[in-house]
């Protein structure tokens, strides 16, 4: 019983301290990152309740997208500058109008 724990021990381990030797480029940014999520969560909401048409959120998806890929840029380096933040958050300012916007019109999914 107790070789079976030590070598599921052992496996666990292993796997799991290349993990920790990494350095994720996520984590430089946390700031950006929890707010792409809730951006994310946001179109996704309004998706399923009909509030954005088919249209509205491929048009979101595409913004959203644009705005990681300032993210990655800014984060190959491994440095991310006060200038390219403040770039990053107010792209994002701008995404989260227009998802409010895109939201709350007139349109609906059908």
């Amino acid at each position: 019983m107790n070789v079976k724990f030590a070598l599921t021990a052992l496996v666990v381990a292993a796997f799991a301290a290349p993990a920790f030797a990494q350095p994720t480029d996520t984590k430089s940014t946390p700031r950006i990152d929890q707010r792409q999520a809730d951006q994310q969560k946001r179109i996704e909401q309004g998706a399923k309740s009909g509030e954005l048409t088919k249209k509205e959120t491929a048009k979101l998806e595409k913004g959203q997208t644009k705005v990681q890929k300032m993210e990655d840029k800014a984060v190959a380096d491994s440095k991310v500058t006060k200038k390219e933040k403040k770039h990053i958050e107010h792209a994002q300012d701008q995404q989260s109008k227009k998802i409010a916007r895109e939201k709350h019109d007139n349109q609906t999914a059908k």
